[in-house]
């Protein structure tokens, strides 16, 4: 099962990704090694706002794109939970 996470940086700023494992990526960002994202480096540190399981990978990379193309207020809606990942279109 592929899941959609949602990161906020120091800076309040908001990352978006998928993965099928979490707990993992979000270690892999924190330690912001090799395995981090470049968006990420120096931005730390990290925590985890959102997570929804999305199902396959096509699916969750469609699901990724819509999010990356939220404004940041919708994708803050998100996060706070007052909108559904299936509202947000």
């Amino acid at each position: 099962m592929w899941q959609l996470y949602i990161i906020r940086c120091r800076d309040n700023s908001l990352y978006t990704g998928v993965t099928k494992d979490v707990t993992r990526r979000f270690q892999e960002h924190s330690t912001e090694g090799a395995a981090c994202a470049k968006y990420l480096r120096g931005k730390g540190p990290f925590t985890l706002v959102y997570t929804c399981a999305v199902g396959s990978r096509p699916e969750a990379l469609r699901a990724e794109h819509r999010v990356k193309s939220l404004s940041k207020e919708a994708k803050e809606r998100l996060v706070c939970g007052i909108a559904a990942l299936a509202d947000l279109t």
